[in-house]
């Protein structure tokens, strides 16, 4: 069954800060840093002094933007939006991302981790029911760096680890207590295809460990009264051209491998970008039919918890 919502429910982060064990996450972090594998590239670069492997970051996180998010999913958004911060690189690079200048071009700044934090409580000062961390992966232990003086200085709003799917077990286990939401991307089911368009024809199965990991943790998503998001994972599902998404073996995977209750955005906004032009039949957009042709094989498989999507609104700073 669904969780049902957690009377007087606090982030479970502020667990970990108070009885220390935050600060020994942060150590841990910054050890794997120094021979970097905290992603599934496994660089083995040190970070700590400004090496840069696949994911082009070093020893400080490069933001693009941050803002109060209103496109994002229905839970996650409420009446104040996500509190969204986009971090400048990925460690996955599909060569058809939508924000291919953050993630390919490198648009964005550094920042040191007390400026992180602040950015976290300016979100939460303006109302955001969240903060939402956009390619999380291959900042971790910055992101936890920053925690202690966001949490110092009165974060208290749950934080949400919004990834591509290609993580780390181990930096799963890092950050357990860490995230109350986990909100996935499920990406491809054909390892072929992963690898011609992201170089990772290993994506399936690390996509696929790494949500049952992240369901464990923290289980289907709880909504409170208000419809907004407590606790739980939520998946992500583009639908790509021509099937490439797989769209039937990843709803079945939810369905028996994770839980029939499982909270799934269809997302049918695909359209050509980046390089995807120079790979058919990546460069159209994808055809009604195909979306709810979508819709229909999720159901069939046994899914029923779909996001409604109500339009989108964002206002950027940085």
């Amino acid at each position: 069954m669904a969780r049902k919502e957690e009377k007087n429910f606090r982030p479970a982060y502020l667990g970990l800060y108070e009885d220390g064990a935050l600060k020994d996450r942060v150590s841990e972090a910054w050890e794997i840093l120094k021979s970097c594998r905290l992603c599934p590239r496994e660089c083995g670069v040190d970070r700590s002094v400004n090496e840069k492997g696949y994911c082009r970051t070093g020893v400080k996180a490069v933001v693009s933007s941050y803002n109060p998010h209103f496109g994002e999913e229905n839970p996650l958004v409420g009446a104040r939006g996500s509190g969204t911060i986009f971090f400048t690189h990925c460690n996955l690079l599909c060569l058809f991302c939508q924000n291919y200048e953050i993630s390919h071009l490198g648009e964005g700044r550094e920042i040191t981790p007390d400026h992180l934090a602040k950015i976290m409580l300016s979100l939460q000062e303006i109302g955001c029911h969240n903060i939402n961390f956009v390619s999380p992966s291959h900042v971790v232990a910055q992101i936890l760096a920053a925690l202690p003086a966001a949490i110092a200085g009165g974060l208290s709003i749950p934080l949400v680890y919004n990834t591509g799917g290609y993580d780390s077990i181990e930096t799963l286990k890092l950050l357990n207590g860490v995230f109350d939401i986990y909100m996935p991307d499920l990406k491809f089911m054909d390892g072929e295809a992963a690898d011609r368009f992201c170089r990772a024809k290993d994506y399936p199965e690390r996509a696929k460990i790494a949500i049952k990991e992240m369901h464990r943790q923290v289980g289907d998503l709880i909504i409170d009264q208000r419809g907004i998001a407590q606790r739980g994972l939520l998946i992500r599902h583009l639908i790509l051209p021509g099937g490439l998404a797989g769209t039937r073996e990843a709803m079945r995977f939810l369905a028996r491998e994770i839980s029939t209750h499982t909270y799934v955005n269809v997302m049918s906004q695909y359209r050509p970008c980046g390089k995807a032009h120079q790979h058919p039949p990546m460069n159209r957009s994808i055809t009604q039919g195909e979306y709810e042709e979508a819709l229909t094989i999720a159901k069939e498989e046994g899914i029923h918890r779909l996001d409604q999507r109500t339009g989108a609104r964002i206002i950027r700073f940085i």
